[in-house]
């Protein structure tokens, strides 16, 4: 068969199984349905945060892609082969693992529609902000869209029938969701469920795609979640195809239990790898850090060579007067209100993170660094009660390496990327201005 034939059928197979896909009551409820139910259910438990959503989508989308690929897919291909339509498919003069691969390709589609689709919806519904990062978020949906994929297709050359699919995905999806990271977060997890999560695929792909909403930094520094999400898809996407059944009836060869072992031993090499680098040290709130701080701790901060207010590093405004605010300041401040990352789910975190503003706008001398030093000083005032602050704040100053810090402020204007370790210095220093104001050891 001449190559253009082969490409004309492989492309009439696409459209008949998008086409068959979108007939189907089954496709449509896990393709569609499902996704949008979690994002309603997510919506009513997480609508209290500001902003709603932003910091489980990574959690909501990774149901959805596995929900697809590991319901949606096998049901689909197992519901076909009892059809016999994969016999007849083998007959064609095209080779076999084209159509598999073309019938991956539909589900890919159907998911990543999905997707969008509640990523479209939270941000109509709820004013959830779209990812920082909307063109990574597409290279992290590839790479989570092939490992579950892998893992459908191996469910659909395990399952006998239609009801067995139910059964081996329930065994995929809800450790996942319980204990894997995905419908639990890390932090809310004991250590024992945390140290199991990093056996599963659903940590690192929820790592993946969470840090495209929230993190500057994107996908940097996510290489060990995305190698492992490969690693996992390529070993189960192996073992589908070799056990792939194309008759119905047909039963599983001795083979079976070898390549089971093959796709059981990624998860397990990914666990084993995350331990030895250091990817399964405990996930804390940041918040058990800041209220671990005592007063006496509080106490014992010092204020000896901290540079002054005009000097050239972390310069700081006076007070502004009720009727005197400059109006660049003014207009910095309702950009920061609604700037996403000063909302994280932790308020030790989001306070690194407003620090971080300071931080950035003194270290690459913008004109209105002063001013800006005291409109994020304002704004932690106005969120958190004054005893909060203080040990916030403190928890900043002792652990100095702790949590994250940002480095670049696109959605601020402050568009030049610096060095962490100085920007964690500066996070330091304007934290000792803030908590010394707070307790009345520094004038204002």
């Amino acid at each position: 068969m001449s190559a253009g034939k082969l490409l004309s059928g492989l492309s009439q197979h696409f459209l008949l199984s998008l086409k068959l896909n979108f007939r189907s009551t089954q496709a449509i409820v896990y393709g569609y349905l499902v996704p949008i139910f979690f994002l309603f259910a997510f919506g009513s438990v997480f609508r209290s945060d500001i902003p709603p959503l932003l910091f489980q989508m990574g959690q909501l989308l990774t149901i959805s892609i596995l929900g697809g690929a590991c319901f949606g897919l096998p049901t689909a291909l197992v519901a076909e082969r009892e059809q016999g339509v994969w016999r007849r498919y083998r007959l064609l003069p095209v080779p076999a693992g084209s159509l598999v691969a073309s019938t991956l390709v539909v589900r890919l589609i159907i998911v990543g529609s999905a997707a969008v689709l509640q990523i479209l919806l939270a941000k109509l519904i709820y004013h959830t902000p779209l990812p920082l990062h909307a063109g990574q978020i597409f290279v992290a949906f590839l790479f989570v869209g092939f490992a579950f994929l892998g893992l459908g297709l191996l469910v659909a050359a395990l399952a006998n029938n239609v009801p067995a699919v139910q059964a081996l995905g329930q065994c995929l999806f809800l450790p996942m969701i319980m204990i894997g990271g995905v419908g639990v977060p890390l932090a809310a997890l004991p250590l024992w469920a945390q140290r199991v999560s990093g056996f599963m695929p659903g940590r690192y792909a929820v790592d993946v795609l969470q840090r495209c909403f929230t993190d500057p930094h994107g996908l940097h520094g996510a290489e060990f979640s995305l190698l492992s999400l490969v690693v996992i898809g390529a070993a189960a996407g192996c073992a589908g195809l070799k056990l792939f059944r194309w008759e119905p009836g047909s039963r599983l060869n001795r083979s079976a239990l070898t390549w089971l072992g093959i796709a059981l031993l990624a998860w397990i090499g990914a666990g084993l790898a995350a331990a030895a680098t250091g990817h399964l040290d405990p996930v804390l709130t940041n918040a058990v850090a800041y209220e671990s701080v005592t007063t006496e701790q509080i106490n014992q901060i010092t204020y000896e060579g901290l540079p002054g207010d005009n000097e050239l590093v972390t310069r700081l405004s006076p007070p502004f007067k009720p009727n005197a605010v400059p109006e660049r300041a003014k207009e910095f401040a309702l950009r920061l209100k609604a700037w996403p990352l000063s909302y994280a789910d932790d308020p030790g975190q989001a306070v690194r993170n407003l620090l971080s503003v300071a931080a950035v706008a003194d270290i690459g001398a913008d004109v209105r660094e002063a001013e800006i030093g005291r409109v994020v000083f304002n704004e932690l005032q106005a969120r958190y009660e004054r005893d909060t602050l203080c040990h916030i704040l403190t928890w900043v100053i002792l652990r100095p390496d702790d949590g994250t810090v940002i480095t670049l402020v696109p959605g601020l204007r402050l568009r030049r990327e610096l060095s962490e370790p100085i920007v964690r210095e500066r996070c330091v220093l304007y934290a000792k201005k803030y908590l010394g104001r707070l307790t009345g050891k520094l004038p204002d």
